[in-house]
């Protein structure tokens, strides 16, 4: 394949670096807890090792460690309901409750931003904004929120009364409204100046800028105010991560951050055209007010050889059947019903990750039949994204061209060995981005707040061309005057 002329050293800019984490072993890459020199079963016990672990990131000036979660285990291998090789491998089981882990980093850390994940079948939105306000309130103004609508009917059993998961789209359906109660919790029921903490009148808050939101919706009625008061952003960055044609229209309206996930930047550059299309032509969004980041997994060493044994030493120690069973629950295809050297066929559909056996069978050049061998050995490191093995300058190349090819803003480091792999990272390849303009010396905005990392010092509220911003009660508005504009935008 003929390579991308990679435009002058002058016009590139830092690429937003983050951490993708987990709290549970492994992450992407089961089994590897039993490599002698990977730590991550101490993200269950040790609040030292997550300090630790943040001030790590801040010193290699990543932006922000985004931590994923799911509500559930990966069952449908060799299941339905069977959890033997999530069990033996610790295949992203046991897992904790991220929130917790936010204020440990960020107490140790100024610049360091966190993404976390929850879903809009994890609690009423009203519980939600409650935990988003609190933590954006501690962290001052340090929060994103990864929105995911579920796809593990492990967590549905639990969540939902035992009712099954609801279809695909109507989990964006309800994850639409869920959202916009959000909106009017965080931006629309306290005035921007509705604390004064004023101790000679002693008033704390201003009543008068107070005001039930009322919200009747198909899935939700919360008439609110809001529990927690404005935080410095009012709303966490929205970050989405669904890949599929709904995924994609949501992530158009609402997303100012999204993750992806490609083998290749050639598979992954139609769906981000089509997310900014949707942005530009449809919800009258400039291009530039969503930032997109990839999924990669690097093993760096001083030499190609170096690294390449790095790579086989750390895959002898993940665990083949936690692999399928990742595989399984991110697809919702029971790949153990297969022959070991039997193709995936055309016929698979899941309720699960609907793009991912797509994306799947057109990923890797050169792999002519995706059998279930092939697929395993395939996702043994790096799991559901491309993985890059080589030295910081080969890698560094590689970058160059998705951002070439793909035009991504960033990337999501995911981990094989803790802390090692972002040791490495940050002695190694870092390094060598920022020679080549394309890593950050030092944070662009000291102490800035997520949104301002993100788009330019200043920028802390929503920008105008965001959803949100239509919600948001400014200082100094009398609620009459802001229930009309409610009213004059649709809301």
């Amino acid at each position: 394949m003929t390579q991308p002329t990679k435009r002058h050293k002058a016009e590139r800019k830092p690429l937003i670096i983050n951490a993708f984490l987990m709290g549970s072993s492994g992450h992407q890459s089961a089994g590897i807890f039993s490599h002698p020199r990977d730590k991550s079963t101490e993200l269950y016990t040790s609040i030292e090792y997550w300090q630790n672990l943040a001030r790590l990131l801040e010193k290699g000036k990543f932006h922000s460690c985004f931590i994923a979660d799911v509500l559930g285990p990966y069952d449908v291998y060799n299941g339905p309901r069977n959890y033997d090789a999530v069990a033996i491998s610790g295949a992203q089981w046991p897992i904790s409750d991220p929130s917790y882990f936010i204020p440990i980093m960020a107490s140790v850390t100024e610049n360091l931003n966190f993404g976390m994940t929850f879903s809009t079948i994890s609690e009423e939105p009203y519980h939600l904004a409650r935990r988003l306000g609190t933590l954006d309130l501690i962290t001052n103004g340090r929060l994103g929120w990864n929105i995911v609508t579920s796809y593990l009917e492990s967590g549905a059993r639990n969540l939902l009364g035992g009712k099954p998961l609801p279809e695909h789209d109507e989990r964006y359906e309800r994850c639409d409204e869920y959202t916009k109660v959000i909106y009017k919790l965080l931006l629309s029921s306290w005035r921007d100046d509705a604390v004064e903490l004023n101790k000679q009148e002693r008033i704390f808050t201003n009543p008068k800028g107070l005001r039930e939101i009322n919200h009747e919706g198909k899935y939700f009625n919360v008439p609110g105010p809001s529990i927690t008061h404005p935080s410095r952003q009012r709303l966490p960055v929205i970050i989405q991560a669904g890949s599929s044609p709904r995924g994609m229209e949501f992530a158009a309206e609402n997303a100012e951050v999204v993750f992806l996930s490609g083998f290749s930047p050639e598979l992954l550059a139609p769906r981000i055209a089509k997310i900014k299309q949707l942005s530009v032509e449809k919800y009258n969004r400039p291009k530039d007010s969503i930032k997109f980041l990839s999924l990669v997994t690097i093993v760096v060493g001083k030499t190609q050889s170096e690294a390449q044994a790095k790579y086989q030493e750390y895959k002898s120690f993940t665990n083949p059947e936690g692999s399928q069973a990742l595989f399984s629950g991110w697809s919702g295809f029971n790949i153990g019903q297969l022959d070991h050297d039997q193709e995936l066929g055309d016929d698979v559909k899941s309720q699960a990750i609907s793009s991912f056996i797509e994306n799947w069978k057109k990923a890797v050049p050169g792999v002519e039949k995706w059998t279930r061998d092939v697929i395993t050995d395939e996702i043994r490191i790096g799991g559901s994204g491309p993985r890059i093995v080589g030295t910081p300058e080969s890698i560094a190349d590689e970058l160059e061209r998705w951002v070439d090819v793909a035009g991504v803003d960033g990337f999501n480091f995911a981990y094989t060995v803790l802390p090692e792999s972002y040791e490495d990272l940050i002695e190694l390849l870092i390094p060598e981005l920022q020679k080549r303009g394309l890593a950050q010396r030092e944070y662009a905005v000291p102490n800035g707040s997520f949104r301002e990392q993100l788009y330019g010092k200043g920028q802390v509220y929503p920008r105008d061309d965001h959803p949100g911003s239509k919600y948001q009660w400014r200082s100094g508005v009398t609620q009459e005057i802001f229930e009309k504009s409610l009213k004059e935008n649709g809301l």
